[in-house]
């Protein structure tokens, strides 16, 4: 009898963690879906940050390293690569709607939205309305995603679109667990992101 109020309490609680999951977001693992559920409510509420790391990107045409500065305020980006690729120094600043990218020795240009700038420009196809999600371990809420768990019951894969995420590792920053090392793989396009520094913000209204 005890066994069976054990496997019963475990399945309505898998389900109740099931139940939280929007419609699109399928869920693999060995996590627990609660606490999934906890770490992405918790981690989806920073809406500020400033990152400082390193990217390598391969391309068809370019491979190579450099570093990356990222700030976010709310629907605000401000990214900086300085040396991939032999290109120099490249900046992404704007928001929805209004977005332009600066690259040295070559000009200022302006779009609707990165991603646009960046194909148009450096010939990258790089989803970065996803990754401004992705770079906190979770996935985009406007599209289908499949999700893989590891013990921790945070991501150790995403798929999405048509792009693999892998998280290597994780680190801890003022009570947030965020990604430390990461690589996207998309259509002809590898990226690698390696975080030294995460200060996240939650900003609020």
């Amino acid at each position: 009898m005890r066994a069976r109020h054990l496997l019963a309490a475990s399945l309505l609680a898998l389900l109740s963690g099931c139940a939280g999951l929007p419609p699109h977001e399928s869920l693999q693992g060995t996590g627990d879906p609660a606490r999934w559920q906890s770490h992405k409510q918790q981690t989806g509420s920073l809406d500020g940050w400033q990152i400082s790391g390193k990217v390598g990107i391969r391309a068809p045409k370019d491979s190579g390293s450099g570093t990356l500065f990222w700030l976010q305020r709310k629907d605000y980006y401000d990214i900086r690569l300085s040396g991939p690729l032999g290109r120099g120094a490249a900046r992404l600043t704007g928001h929805a709607g209004d977005v332009v990218l600066e690259v040295a020795n070559q000009g200022r240009y302006q779009a609707d939205s990165p991603e646009a700038l960046l194909e148009e420009q450096l010939g990258w196809k790089l989803p970065v309305s996803h990754l401004i999600w992705w770079i906190r371990g979770l996935p985009a809420p406007d599209s289908r995603s499949q999700l893989t768990l590891d013990s921790d019951s945070r991501l150790s894969r995403l798929e999405q679109d048509d792009w693999q995420v892998e998280y290597l590792s994780y680190a801890e920053q003022n009570g947030y667990w965020l990604p430390e090392r990461m690589k996207l793989r998309g259509h002809n396009l590898d990226v690698t992101l390696v975080i030294k520094d995460w200060q996240p913000r939650q900003l609020g209204l």
